[in-house]
């Protein structure tokens, strides 16, 4: 009697694998994520024996010390960003302009005085409020001269960057910083806008 097995049973023995395996990997993505969630939900709920703050209200009690006015760069932000694409048609000399993106408060971050590193005034941190262990350090600012301008490296991974040239606008509380880069024929403008959130310029003229 013939036992073995024949190509038919073969391929279906390995689609069965490859199915099992893909059912594995999805469940185990989901488990992982169900844990993610179910720990933040706890933590969340926990009943703490001491009064408990997070890291962005420590910021903000951080940049209600004195001396805030002579440091006015520093403070919590809100991030946008405007990538403008400017380009000439086919066969033609006008000039147009158009929004590719636009991503309006995507994220928080903040900026404060780094006096350990000697190549950096300012160290830019994501504030992600999922997770409140440590927080990614994404950028760095370094002023040209006494003058509003500052120069931005973004840290796009531990070997990649962007630069920015940023104005520092202290009356309207916001930072605003331009990227160009061409490609081919067009021009790509990328702009992000950081509106302060704290310390505004009124409440420390309050002081």
């Amino acid at each position: 009697m013939d036992v073995g097995f024949n190509a038919f049973d073969m391929e279906r023995i390995k689609s069965s694998s490859k199915f099992f395996v893909s059912l594995l990997v999805v469940t185990l993505i989901f488990t992982s994520c169900s844990f993610d969630k179910l720990y933040q939900s706890k933590q969340r709920a926990k009943i703490h024996a001491y009064e408990q703050i997070d890291f962005q209200n420590l910021m903000k009690r951080y940049m209600a010390k004195e001396g805030a006015v002579e440091d006015d760069v520093e403070g919590i932000y809100s991030v946008s960003l405007v990538v403008t694409k400017r380009s000439k048609g086919f066969l033609s000399n006008v000039e147009k302009e158009k929004v590719t993106l636009r991503n309006e408060n995507y994220q928080q971050v903040a900026i404060i005085r780094d006096t350990f590193n000697p190549n950096r005034e300012y160290l830019e941190i994501e504030l992600d409020p999922r997770y409140s262990i440590s927080y990614s350090v994404r950028g760095e600012f370094n002023r040209l001269s006494d003058s509003n301008i500052l120069m931005y490296n973004h840290f796009d991974s531990r070997k990649d960057n962007t630069t920015y040239t940023f104005t520092y606008d202290q009356d309207r509380d916001m930072l605003e910083g331009v990227r160009k880069v061409n490609k081919g024929q067009a021009e790509y403008m990328y702009k992000l806008t950081y509106m302060k959130l704290h310390p505004k310029e009124a409440e420390i003229s309050r002081r």
